[in-house]
């Protein structure tokens, strides 16, 4: 792939939550998985784990948990990125629980490019009870769930959302 091509990809890519109810192939789902398994992560430790959801029934739990966003039901798949800190703090002590949720944070940003590519949708949600999501998937006390991310075939075309102009985010040396 070009340079121009990544670079159109991270700045066409829009939330979607609006899907089509076509399944997505699960060879198209661990391909989702390993582009977030290739994200950076802190000593390479990729202190991060992703669970993947299809069932309806837990994908209502799930959108109910996060606040009652209910279009994540409609999501053929879900995949729930997760902070692994053992794998983190092991080697770098407490700093090591935020450098677990840096390592899921970039996978959740390659996931949404890599849905892009593949001409999916994806949206991040970062909205919901972390404990509620923590019992529905049984997770053990020692991972945090980061996001959620439905995906699917897009049902919508949005409009790419304005930005701050880069000039007022970017300071050179100094505040």
């Amino acid at each position: 792939m070009e340079l121009r091509e990544c670079l159109r990809l991270i700045y066409e890519r829009v939330s979607i939550r609006k899907y089509k109810p076509d399944p997505v192939p699960d060879e198209l789902i661990l391909e989702l998985l390993k582009a977030g398994n290739a994200a950076p992560s802190a000593g390479n430790l990729q202190a991060r784990d992703f669970v993947v959801i299809k069932n309806p029934e837990t994908k209502k739990k799930i959108a109910k948990a996060a606040l009652e966003q209910m279009f994540i039901a409609s999501a053929p798949v879900v995949i729930v990125v997760c902070a692994n800190y053992p794998r983190s703090v092991r080697i770098y002590g407490d700093r090591g629980k935020l450098y677990a949720e840096q390592d899921a944070t970039a996978a959740v940003e390659n996931i949404l490019l890599a849905a892009h590519a593949l001409g999916l949708g994806a949206v991040w949600v970062g909205a919901f009870y972390e404990t509620a999501i923590s019992y529905i998937l049984n997770l053990p006390e020692y991972v945090r769930p980061i996001a959620i991310v439905p995906i699917g075939w897009p049902d919508e075309k949005p409009e790419r959302r304005s930005r701050y102009p880069i000039e007022e985010l970017t300071h050179w040396e100094k505040w």
